[in-house]
């Protein structure tokens, strides 16, 4: 295959051109070698995967008192039970400002105030997959990969394009449909090279433009005018960063898909399925280092053949709401049972599996009956260094953000603070 890449594209890879998949994929075969994997070291990655309105708690949660590497899976996470030494549930974090019941998604990542800033009543801050993409993001195509289902507004998850939030606190937009995803990661342009070239400029031109323009006006504004400017440079900013690396990756052949593409029109458990397929392809790729999925949950109780509705089904009682809430539970607990076997099965060059450098949090920031406190929480992977095995009971109320804090030293992150967070995690270092 012909490529054009020059050797600063080469060197400034830390993993990204050396992973043996990405090698591969734009012809650099010659350097997957004993010795080049020697000198390589398998990049850390990141997943969040979240649902709207929670579980069912009275069998979802393991005994509070049952706690520690011994403890006994609940009938919800049963599912689960041969990678049992290889995730943690965590039970008593929540996020101290959440005051809202129907929003699990929202501030789920970010631990934020909504009525932080003042004269708006809806605020937030950076998600923490958003800080991870910041420090893995820079040397693959894509920083971060936003997952959606067509559903998630019947599903519990409150306002936000995805489960990602930027530095501003603006919501990250995200893809909903499996097959558009697998066009994203994998397939390639149809647009000559030169035609992309000049769609490029000609988006810096128009940047450029809007940019001067703005700086004309600024002059004499007031200081929430100014503010909501600066808001603006910051955009702008974004925005040249994205092109700067759309430029880096112009001529830079996409990776060769280890899957074929999807059916379309997938829902409810088969879009998830196909869904965590294309999350270990897009990290076994190196296309990206960090993803999350906002997961549907009227659809996949639709596919389960439960004709209540998802919110109806969080307000359950004993009965048949109860009992759809718990083979949903239980559903969830068989697909990433089925993730984390793949992440597992799936070779980096040194020989470890791509589960060993994953951080993987599945979870809610509604617990129960829109329930905010002790959000559901388990972590999984070897990707932050976090003692896996164990049932966790922390103080209640403790901020689920010091949760996310630990995750992201753990990642070799230097992070002082997340979110509400007020200080790591102790039980869960290794």
């Amino acid at each position: 295959m012909n490529t054009s890449l020059n050797r600063r594209h080469f060197l400034r890879g830390t993993g990204a051109l050396i992973a043996l998949p990405a090698l591969e994929s734009i012809g650099f075969r010659r350097f997957a070698s004993a010795e080049a994997s020697v000198l390589s070291v398998p990049s850390k990655r990141a997943v969040f995967l979240g649902v709207g309105f929670g579980v069912t708690k009275e069998t979802w949660y393991p005994d509070p008192t049952d706690r520690g590497p011994d403890y006994h899976l609940s009938p919800g996470l049963k599912p689960l039970a041969r990678h049992k030494p290889d995730f943690t549930v965590v039970q008593g974090c929540s996020n101290q400002y959440s005051n809202e019941a129907h929003w699990g998604s929202t501030f789920w990542l970010t631990g934020a105030n909504r009525y932080s800033v003042p004269g708006q009543n809806m605020a937030n801050s950076i998600s923490v997959d958003q800080v991870v993409a910041r420090r893995l993001g820079q040397d693959t195509r894509f920083s971060s990969i936003q997952l959606n289902s067509n559903d998630d507004k019947a599903s519990g998850h409150g306002p936000g394009l995805s489960l990602a939030w930027d530095s501003r606190g603006k919501p990250v937009g995200g893809f909903n449909d499996p097959v558009q995803v697998y066009h994203k990661l994998f397939s390639a342009e149809e647009l000559p090279l030169e035609q992309r070239q000049a769609a490029l400029a000609e988006k810096r031109s128009v940047l450029d433009a809007v940019l001067t323009e703005a700086r004309r006006v600024q002059r004499g504004l007031t200081k929430t005018d100014n503010h909501k400017l600066d808001e603006y440079f910051q955009s702008i900013r974004d925005i040249e960063v994205r092109l700067g690396k759309e430029k880096d990756w112009l001529n830079v052949p996409k990776a060769k898909a280890p899957l074929k593409v999807p059916a379309p029109g997938l829902k409810g458990r088969d879009e998830i399925k196909v869904m965590y397929d294309l999350i270990v392809a897009a990290l076994q790729t190196d296309s990206t280092r960090v993803m999350t999925y906002r997961m549907p949950g009227q659809a996949l109780l639709q596919s389960m053949d439960v004709s209540l509705s998802a919110h109806n089904v969080s307000h359950y009682n004993p009965g048949g709401r109860m009992q759809a809430s718990q083979a949903r539970d239980k559903v969830h607990s068989e697909l990433l049972a089925g993730l984390i076997d793949k992440l597992k099965s799936t070779r980096e060059t040194d020989g470890s599996s791509l589960f060993d450098h994953v951080a993987l949090a599945f979870g809610s920031n509604i617990s129960s009956i829109h329930y905010l406190d002790n959000c559901p929480t388990i972590l999984t992977g070897g990707g932050a260094r976090l003692k896996q095995g164990q049932h966790l009971v922390l103080p209640k109320d403790t901020p689920l953000c010091n949760v996310w804090l630990t995750m992201l030293q753990g990642m070799g992150i230097k992070a002082e603070r997340h979110g509400d967070s007020s200080g790591v995690v102790r039980e869960l270092q290794v």
